[in-house]
């Protein structure tokens, strides 16, 4: 008897599935353009959300880091907070190509986005040629997120007609020309602006002074030492690297600190790499200082710390002073 009743249960709850099945919409699936940073590079990443029947359950897919999985958590409170409904079904998102793989919250939009459109909340017809970017808090708001700045140059170059971002990163994505700018703040925004009810303005681009700011450490301040002085010059006019031995206190790291005031002024497209790698840092914003930066790391700095690496790999000193001076210990 107990297994007859256990086998009418079981065709029950089949039938009611097989019910619940047959009155929810058919499965869809959209697919959203965003980038992941390699080192300080941006690689295109294709997110493709999938929803169909079955029990509920919300599976990333593709080498996602820890950040990037944990974006269903995020994902899922965002949308509910603001308004929409999170579908009770079996979701999929996979982040092609699966051989490469992703890190950071930046992915958190536009999994939001392919999701909104696969149930059938969001339509979007422009969303081939949009490329987006952005952290979502549990509230809906849009976070800023490092290396907004070789997104915007990625998306261009990959043929996108706009970027949507943070828009505390909107300036920084306004640097690259030729790339509407559409910066969001919250989830919310997305229906107005899908149907073109509501377009951001266009931020200001980030300013990015190319010369040392005002108060900056400068030669002048080096009295004495000629041959030092003379060695300076002769490595800031020909780009030579420049080896200083002494005992301590004999002024090496004063004169090195004071090597960048006699460079000459950061080209356009010179500022715009240095920028590049400040935004990778996450450093890039109104307190960014102008002029070639200086970088001098301890000397127990690690070699991924110096020379960069780590997982995901990142910048290390060498490549923060790109185009200026960096002082060994």
């Amino acid at each position: 008897m107990p297994s007859v009743t256990y086998s009418v249960a079981k065709i029950f709850l089949l039938r009611a599935i097989r019910a619940v099945g047959r009155a929810s919409v058919a499965a869809m699936l959209a697919t959203t353009r965003t980038f992941t940073l390699d080192g300080i590079a941006a690689r295109p990443v294709r997110v493709e959300v999938d929803v169909h029947r079955g029990l509920p359950a919300f599976s990333v897919v593709g080498l996602p880091d820890a950040a990037v999985r944990e974006a269903r958590e995020r994902v899922r409170a965002a949308l509910t907070n603001c308004g929409f409904d999170f579908p009770l079904r079996r979701i999929v998102a996979n982040l092609a190509p699966a051989s490469l793989r992703k890190a950071g919250p930046g992915l958190d939009l536009p999994i939001a986005v392919a999701l909104l459109v696969a149930s059938g909340q969001l339509e979007w017809g422009q969303l081939p040629r949009l490329a987006m970017a952005g952290e979502l808090a549990l509230d809906g708001s849009v976070r800023p997120i490092p290396g907004v700045l070789a997104i915007a140059e990625a998306a261009r170059e990959q043929g996108a007609d706009a970027v949507v971002v943070p828009a505390e990163n909107g300036s920084e994505a306004a640097l690259v020309a030729g790339l509407d700018v559409l910066p969001l703040e919250s989830l919310g925004q997305l229906p107005a602006l899908a149907v073109g009810s509501w377009l951001p303005d266009r931020p200001e681009p980030l300013s990015l002074p190319l010369t040392a700011q005002p108060g900056a450490p400068d030669l002048a301040d080096l009295r004495g030492q000629p041959h030092l002085r003379y060695a300076l010059e002769v490595a800031a006019a020909g780009g030579h690297s420049l080896l200083m031995v002494g005992p301590p206190g004999a002024g090496k790291s004063l004169a090195a600190s004071r090597l960048p005031s006699i460079l000459p002024p950061l080209a356009q497209d010179e500022g715009l790499e240095v920028a590049r790698i400040a935004s990778a840092c996450g450093r890039l914003g109104p307190s960014f200082g102008g002029g070639r930066p200086f970088r001098a790391p301890h000397h127990t700095v690690s070699p991924a710390g110096l020379v960069g690496g780590g997982n995901p790999p990142g910048p290390g000193e060498a490549t923060l002073a790109h185009l200026s001076v960096r002082s060994s210990p």
